[in-house]
């Protein structure tokens, strides 16, 4: 597979009367055409922040961004962190597309549904707005939309949740991008709407061969449509690997915390579901060591007090030699101190 985007040793901090908030923190990962990566953790975590910094949505007089956001388009490879504006509004919409949380407030409510999606196409093709409005109406019948001709004269209120969202999602694929950064997709809608909006993000992806990041703290939703799993807490990656290890193998102590709180139907008389004590770090005064320490089991294991003196680095969990890309960051792996299975096996 062909690598589309790679983000390196991404930070992002905003200004704020309280002090500097580090949103993301030595953020690095990649994806290819027609691979699904999976951004998991709990509000905070910094998974929306790192990938807005992709778009390049973040106000530049409240921000500071360093690292790189590699574009690597056939035209070139821009990176997003030092291209201009033009460049980047050149890009957002046609490389790169994001479906947002929130349809409802995404969506303008003083313009029809058509009109939104027509403007996302004349952005970046050159013809008229009947044509315009004809392709509105072919990605809504394209993701399901009955009556297609009719609807784009409707305006966002008139359309149900998932309805929206189904317009959210042919407004971001109406220029057919090489990347879908799909930000909590099926925050809610009701189980059977969330199925079908994954589907169709799936058979989407197979059609046009594009790559997706998939934004969720649905643990669920990673595991129905992900390839590969990067887990954050507090601003950082804190494990790396495909979706089967993440779930039978994982090795970050946050990791088998997320997955503990999962109920399982076959041990539903023996297992009670556990709970992750405390409360997550404020990214305006992180420890000195690692964030995840106060609420970590295993941090007393750790000799030389290392969890809370210094921030742990992302390494290769078992063999060096393993083809697989399976990384923590977390002293205890780093030591060799076994944090046990603790996945769903």
């Amino acid at each position: 597979m062909t690598t589309f985007l790679e983000v390196k040793n991404l930070e992002v901090s905003f200004r704020t009367d309280d002090g500097v908030v580090q949103a993301s923190r030595n953020v690095s990962f990649s994806v290819a055409k027609g691979e699904t990566l999976g951004i998991v953790g709990e509000s905070g975590s910094g998974k929306s922040v790192s990938n807005l910094a992709v778009m390049g949505l973040h106000n530049p007089k409240q921000t500071v961004i360093s690292g790189e956001i590699l574009v690597h388009r056939e035209s070139g490879t821009l990176d997003v962190v030092k291209a201009s504006k033009e460049e980047i509004r050149k890009m957002r919409g046609k490389d790169i597309a994001m479906i947002f949380q929130d349809p409802m407030s995404a969506l303008h409510p003083y313009y029809t549904i058509g009109d939104q999606i027509a403007e996302a196409w004349s952005l970046h093709n050159k013809g008229s707005k009947k044509e315009a409005l004809n392709r509105a109406a072919e990605m809504l019948e394209l993701v399901g939309i009955p009556s297609a001709g009719k609807r784009i004269s409707e305006f966002p209120h008139q359309f149900s949740g998932g309805m929206r969202q189904r317009a959210m999602i042919a407004m971001a694929l109406v220029n057919s991008p090489s990347l879908l950064i799909a930000d909590e997709p099926t925050t809610a809608l009701d189980v059977t709407v969330q199925a079908q909006i994954l589907k169709l993000i799936k058979e989407m992806q197979a059609e046009l061969d594009m790559a997706v990041i998939m934004i969720t703290h649905d643990l669920g939703v990673i595991a129905e449509v992900a390839d590969r799993v990067n887990v954050m807490y507090g601003g950082q990656v804190v494990e790396e690997s495909t979706v089967d290890t993440t779930f039978y193998n994982p090795a970050h102590p946050y990791t088998l915390g997320l997955l503990s709180s999962i109920p399982r139907v076959d041990k539903l008389d023996s297992h009670r579901l556990s709970t992750i004590p405390g409360q997550p770090p404020s990214l305006i005064s992180l420890p000195a060591g690692c964030a995840f320490a106060p609420r970590c089991s295993f941090a007393g294991s750790v000799p030389n007090n290392l969890c809370a003196d210094r921030d742990p680095d992302l390494i290769q969990v078992g063999s060096s030699s393993s083809a697989e890309i399976h990384k923590a960051r977390c002293h205890a792996v780093e030591a060799g101190i076994s944090t046990g299975t603790g996945g769903l096996a």
